[in-house]
């Protein structure tokens, strides 16, 4: 199976499987010398494991990280990272029904029609849980930006028809809340919307916002490697990923170019600044100094309680009511996801930047 590294410096490869002994990540291309514990990993980690709301599958793992390679007193090394998860609460009875069945909505029928197999405890390589890799890789990609006065932060901007009000707007109470929302009333909102779709034995999707702050200008390559391109590639490939968009998005499309270009200036520092912000940060496919703002949207969980139509691996018309222990949205754990992708892609274009001139000391990195 191809298509499990993601970067070309900053190089991650995720392994393992859903229902398998453990999944985990290598990491290559980590300059040594930062500063790295166990502690800072499972920080992210702790953020998408299951089991911590009612809104979240009520799978008990406790996600811990061992790392196992590329760190020696409490610093890398350069050399490959290797992480690694133990999975604990596996239930593979609980897809026992599903063996020889496609599932609406989820990779079943296409795996198998491409590879001739599929592991049917709760998706193999398909599953969420492979995303473990992307975050333990992430918290390090983020701890390297922070090296460069880099910061990533992803929340839950929509929730259904519920949306975040940007005069509520305050990141400091995102984790306080089981949505990771940045507004306390949306969040009570959201709350008691997902509560009837719960009763109602259905699902919903939802909206992940993510801002980088601190990145300066000349980020990204500007033909194949464009920096909202890489990602575009980078979000889109997390699972039930359906839609992206970078600043003002698709409502550029109902705008007017006097409208739409952000006027430069240049303030009393001496540095060149835009007076808005409708192309998120980035143009040409290079970051222009501004905060990156991009936003992800998320499809409604596809294993629901309800009955629904398939077929079988024998080609007949059936129907299955999906069972075993499934979020009823994804969004809130996907944040730190979103976050991790976020973070491994700025890391690698920032240190593929680094051989963009000769003379090193003019980059503003």
């Amino acid at each position: 199976m191809a298509g499990s590294t993601w970067g070309t410096i900053f190089r991650i490869t995720t392994w393992g499987e859903s229902h398998g002994k453990g999944v985990g990540v290598t990491i290559d291309g980590c300059p040594a010398g930062l500063s790295l514990c166990q502690e800072e990993i499972q920080r992210y980690l702790d953020r998408r494991k299951p089991g911590q709301s009612r809104f979240a599958t009520a799978r008990q793992e406790g996600d811990q990280i061992e790392i196992l390679s590329g760190v020696f007193e409490g610093k890398t090394t350069g050399t490959p990272i290797g992480l690694m998860v133990r999975n604990q609460d596996q239930r593979s009875r609980d897809y026992s029904n599903i063996m020889e069945v496609y599932r609406p909505g989820h990779a079943d029928y296409c795996f198998d029609a491409k590879y001739g197999f599929r592991d049917y405890r709760g998706g193999g390589r398909s599953s969420g849980r492979e995303t473990i890799g992307r975050v333990a890789a992430g918290a390090i990609a983020g701890k390297l930006l922070a090296a460069y006065g880099i910061r990533v932060d992803a929340y839950t901007k929509s929730i259904g028809e519920i949306e975040v009000d940007p005069s509520r707007f305050d990141l400091t109470v995102r984790d306080q809340n089981q949505l990771y929302m940045p507004d306390v009333v949306a969040a009570k909102q959201a709350s008691a919307y997902l509560e009837n779709l719960m009763k109602e034995q259905d699902s919903a999707g939802g909206v992940v916002e993510c801002i980088i702050r601190g990145a300066p200008a000349g980020i990204g390559e500007p033909v194949f490697d464009k920096l909202d391109a890489c990602l575009a590639k980078a979000v889109m490939s997390i699972g039930a990923v359906k839609g992206f968009e970078v600043g003002d998005g698709f409502a550029a499309a109902r705008s007017r170019g006097s409208v739409n270009n952000d006027c430069f200036y240049v303030d009393s520092s001496g540095k060149v600044k835009k007076r808005t912000n409708h192309a998120g940060g980035i143009l040409g496919g290079i970051s222009d100094g501004s905060d990156i703002v991009f936003r992800a949207a998320f499809k409604p969980t596809p294993s629901i309680a309800r009955s629904q139509e398939t077929v079988n691996r024998a080609g007949e018309n059936v129907e299955i009511t999906v069972k075993g222990r499934h979020d009823p949205i994804v969004v809130p754990r996907a944040v730190v996801v979103v976050e991790a992708m976020a973070a491994l892609t700025v890391a690698d274009l920032l240190l593929m930047g680094k051989s963009a001139r000769m003379e090193a000391d003019e980059m503003p990195w």
